[in-house]
C-alpha cells in the first residue's frame, strides 16, 4: 500500500496513512531499524496528518502561537524493519479533551504490525501553558471520532524482537 500512497499520505475510513521507506541511516549495527526512528516516523505522520486535515503547524503557530507536544507515550515494539522495506504509518484518533488530543498510531509493514503506539499530545500556547484546542481543529476531530474503525491488533502483545535480533 505504501507505494500507492502520496507523500503526504491520505486519510481513508477515519484515519490518516502516511508511508515511510527504509533508509540505511535508519539502521543499527544489526541492520534494522533503530527503535528510536519509529518515534520520529510517528512524529511525521502526525505532522502529515494534521497538514492534509488543513492545520499546518507552523501556521497555527505563527497566526495562533499554539503548538503541539507529546505529554505522553506508550510503545509496543513488536517486529523490525529492515533496509529498503516500504511501511506505513496508520494515525488514528483515539479521543480529545479540552486541550489535548489521545492517538493511536501503527507502523505496519503490509498486515504486520511492527510497532504500536499511543500518545497522549497537548495544545500549549504562547506562554507554554495549556491552550484549548481551536475550534475548527475540534470540528476535524469529531470528524475523525465519528468515521473512526478501531485499529486491529492494537492490543499489547509479547514481542518477537529480540528474537529477530538474534537471527
Amino acid at each position: 500500500m505504501s507505494t500507492d500512497l502520496p507523500r503526504s499520505g491520505l486519510i481513508r475510513d477515519g484515519a490518516h496513512f502516511f508511508p515511510i521507506r527504509i533508509y540505511y541511516e535508519d539502521t543499527d549495527a544489526a541492520g534494522l531499524v533503530y527503535y528510536a526512528n519509529y518515534l520520529k516516523y510517528a512524529e511525521r505522520a502526525r505532522t502529515e496528518w494534521l497538514r492534509v486535515a488543513g492545520f499546518e503547524q507552523e501556521r497555527l503557530r505563527l497566526e495562533t502561537g499554539l503548538v503541539f507536544v507529546v505529554r505522553h507515550c506508550t510503545a509496543d515494539y513488536r517486529a523490525a524493519a529492515r533496509l529498503d522495506e516500504d511501511l506505513v504509518v496508520e494515525t488514528r484518533v483515539a479521543g480529545f479533551g479540552g486541550a489535548s488530543l489521545d492517538l493511536a498510531q501503527e507502523i505496519r509493514r503490509g498486515d504486520i504490525v511492527l510497532v504500536a503506539l499511543d500518545f497522549r499530545i497537548a495544545c500549549l500556547g504562547r506562554t507554554g501553558r495549556p491552550q484549548r484546542l481551536p475550534p475548527a481543529l475540534r470540528a476535524a476531530l469529531d470528524k475523525f471520532t465519528a468515521a473512526r474503525a478501531p485499529i486491529q491488533n492494537h492490543e499489547t502483545k509479547a514481542s518477537g524482537v529480540i528474537a529477530q535480533h538474534a537471527r
